[in-house]
């Protein structure tokens, strides 16, 4: 297993490039999904990548977050649209989280910092 935490973003129009960049300012890995509709792959490539956390950025936050709860039985949270609300969904053990078209480097950056957080808790070194 790879030391590296590896956080899949996926946009239904095809961008994601702030968040990621944020992700990466983070010291966290950015899985970035190409093209139109890669909101929709968002659970499929968290499997392929042993991710442990997935974006999902639409209109409505939700379509990609509900498909891959649907598909892999990750514990989702959609409809938001604040980098808090992110954290705050981290902090309660949610994995795959799906916001409307929030591109900005502030979200990545604070929601990896928030799941750096959470998992050195978890691993007792907090």
């Amino acid at each position: 297993m790879s030391d590296t935490v590896k956080i899949v973003i996926g946009n239904r129009l095809g961008k994601g490039q702030a968040v990621a960049e944020g992700v990466r300012k983070a010291g966290l890995e950015a899985v970035l999904i190409p093209g139109p509709g890669a909101d929709m792959k968002v659970g499929d490539v968290m499997a392929a990548e042993g991710a442990v956390l997935g974006l999902s950025f639409c209109g409505s936050g939700g379509a990609g977050a509900v498909t891959a709860k649907a598909k892999y039985g990750h514990d989702i949270e959609f409809g938001m649209r604040s980098a808090e609300a992110g954290v705050t969904a981290i902090q309660q053990g949610k994995r795959v989280l799906g916001f409307g078209f929030l591109d900005t480097e502030e979200l990545g950056f604070k929601i990896a910092q928030a799941l750096q957080k959470e998992l050195d808790s978890q691993a007792g070194t907090a």
